[in-house]
């Protein structure tokens, strides 16, 4: 299928998807790609963000996704991701609530390395806060 590129997303946890799409737009390191068939070779890191999954009906799928890397060469992409979710899956008042939690988590951190892993924490929290919001 000339005008279709197969996408393969994969985290820990499980393979998200693995289909034919007809383009995907990636939250890359230096800023937001987009990948079609045909595309150059492409080798790089995520940042958090949104995955925007165009399929080939032209409906869309979105996934938060943070840490990983997406490796895209001709007609095929993989996609590798520390976290990745289903953006339809999140609850934005319960990640309101789990904001303020962390920062009041945050504030009582006890050592350097508990203020760190809080930290990254309200971090993660943060982009997909704003990734709900934006759909970026």
């Amino acid at each position: 299928m000339a005008d279709a590129l197969k996408l393969e997303l994969v985290s820990p946890e499980k393979e998200l998807a693995s289909r034919m799409v007809r383009e995907v737009l990636v939250p890359g390191l230096e800023g937001y790609f987009e990948v079609r068939p045909g595309h150059a070779p492409v080798l790089s890191i995520l940042r958090p963000g949104v995955l925007r999954i165009t399929e080939i009906s032209n409906a869309e799928t979105q996934f938060f996704v943070r840490g990983g890397y997406v490796e895209v060469g001709g007609d095929e992409m993989s996609v590798l991701a520390e976290y990745a979710m289903p953006l339809e899956q999140f609850d934005a008042e319960k990640l309101q609530r789990e904001i303020r939690w962390a920062e009041e988590d945050l504030q009582d951190a006890r050592n350097e390395e508990e203020h760190r892993k809080l930290a990254e924490r309200l971090d993660f929290l943060r982009a997909l806060q704003t990734a709900l919001e934006t759909g970026f």
